[in-house]
């Protein structure tokens, strides 16, 4: 007697070749099937139309962001950072819809293109420019704000294996340095830096500057920021200004305190030699 081995999702008799892998029938692995009934036309020309804006601003925004840029049509030809986004925003426009495969499907070319990784799901604003960009992975859960700008090797990801908000959250007029890693559910406010190669796991205050590795505060308040700020390099040493600060304190509780004086007549002076002998 044959022994049948069924589908886990349909319950159908798996093939004799499709028995040898996945216990899923071949119609339930391609299941492409798409329901449009529910689908508001209004709503799909606004995302079409929003798709067409951020083209121009984060084209723009390359131009203006980066001194190498020469015209136009060298920053739309040959700029992977500019091809990913676009190839993002095609594929997010596809997830809001809630077509399957297609999506993570474009995601996966604009990576082995430029690779750059956008997950489909992510929520990007306009003005969004990525310089170079080898290395960058953008997670599902990732929110981020108009003008903001990041470099080769940035991670924002997740800590979590549950299905919820597990990626960073970044606000308005955002640098993050090359190399540097956002991780989980983190807020990041507007005006912020993120030195390069630094590890950001908390919440990062508006008008601030991180670095290091966990990634310590320095406060910018006061200063105004501008539009296009792109000091991911020009960075204070958060170890340097502390050994600073304490060799200054020392060299003040010395003068506070010192026994220096010159010698009276009756005083005895005694000398050491190199290693302690001898008066």
């Amino acid at each position: 007697m044959k022994n049948f081995i069924h589908c886990l999702n349909c319950g159908k008799n798996l093939a004799s070749k499709e028995q040898e892998g996945p216990p899923y029938c071949a119609e339930c692995i391609l299941d492409l099937n798409y329901r449009t009934s529910d689908i508001d036309r209004n709503e799909i020309d606004k995302e079409l139309q929003k798709i067409l804006n951020f083209f121009v601003s984060d084209v723009s925004a390359a131009f203006n962001k980066d001194p190498a840029a020469s015209t136009l049509l060298e920053v739309l030809t040959i700029y992977p950072g500019i091809k990913a986004v676009l190839l993002y925003r095609i594929s997010h426009f596809f997830w809001k819809l809630g077509m399957p495969f297609i999506p993570k499907y474009l995601s996966d070319i604009a990576r082995q293109m430029t690779s750059i990784e956008i997950h489909p799901g992510a929520e990007i604003g306009s003005d969004f420019f990525i310089d170079h960009g080898a290395g960058v992975v953008i997670g599902e859960t990732t929110v981020i704000g108009n003008n903001v700008t990041i470099y080769a090797g940035v991670v924002l990801g997740g800590t979590s294996l549950e299905k919820k908000k597990r990626h960073p959250t970044l606000g308005e007029n955002v640098v993050v340095g090359t190399g540097a890693k956002i991780l989980g559910p983190v807020t990041i406010g507007d005006n912020v830096r993120v030195g390069a190669n630094s590890v950001v796991v908390n919440d990062i205050p508006p008008n601030s500057v991180v670095v290091g590795v966990p990634g310590k505060i320095i406060s910018r308040k006061g200063e105004k920021i501008e539009k296009i700020d792109l000091r991911h390099g020009d960075l204070p040493d958060p170890l340097s200004i502390t050994i600073s600060a304490l060799e200054k304190r020392i060299r003040e509780l010395e003068k506070r305190f010192s026994t220096n004086k010159e010698p009276k007549k009756d005083d005895i002076e005694i000398s050491y030699g190199d290693y302690g002998e001898g008066i």
